[in-house]
């Protein structure tokens, strides 16, 4: 039997790197979660039951950002009940931020993979994942002095 792997991240760049990963997809019983919008619509179709949709929220739009993230908590828990991954591997933001925490209360593996995008600051996701990661990977050396205990693995890409 495979190892149920759940893996999230929010869409656009974070979702570009996640989706480096998809050669492992097959070597377990993989899902995938990110947020729904016109740039991964045909995802469904590559994937279907595999991948699931939260909601799409910007900061931007702060008064509907909190309704929407809100819900997106609320989808979160139903999502991790209903798949109940044994290991949550996630690229970031605040779509992950809810699933790993959820997943730690209840002893997944979270092996969380700070953003290429970000070379030598912190992202608001790896400080939040950071103190509950079982792995923290970076994709540039320097972030190990951000990160003492991740492990540099090189770029993703």
């Amino acid at each position: 039997m495979k190892k149920k792997v759940l893996f999230i991240s929010s869409t656009g760049g974070h979702l570009n790197e996640l989706m480096q990963l998809s050669p492992l997809f097959e070597k377990y019983d993989y899902k995938i979660i990110t947020e729904k919008d016109k740039s991964n619509e045909t995802l469904k179709e590559k994937y279907g039951k595999n991948i699931y949709f939260l909601p799409y929220g910007t900061r931007a739009k702060i008064f509907t950002y909190i309704f929407k993230y809100f819900y997106l908590c609320l989808k979160t828990i139903y999502l991790y009940f209903k798949i109940k991954p044994k290991v949550i591997v996630t690229t970031g933001t605040h779509t992950a931020g809810p699933m790993c925490i959820l997943g730690k209360i209840f002893r997944s593996k979270i092996i969380y993979i700070e953003t290429f995008a970000n070379r030598n600051k912190k992202t608001a996701t790896g400080r939040l994942i950071y103190p509950i990661a079982d792995l923290f990977i970076v994709q540039w050396e320097e972030m190990l002095k951000l990160y003492p205990k991740a492990i540099y693995a090189g770029t993703i890409y």
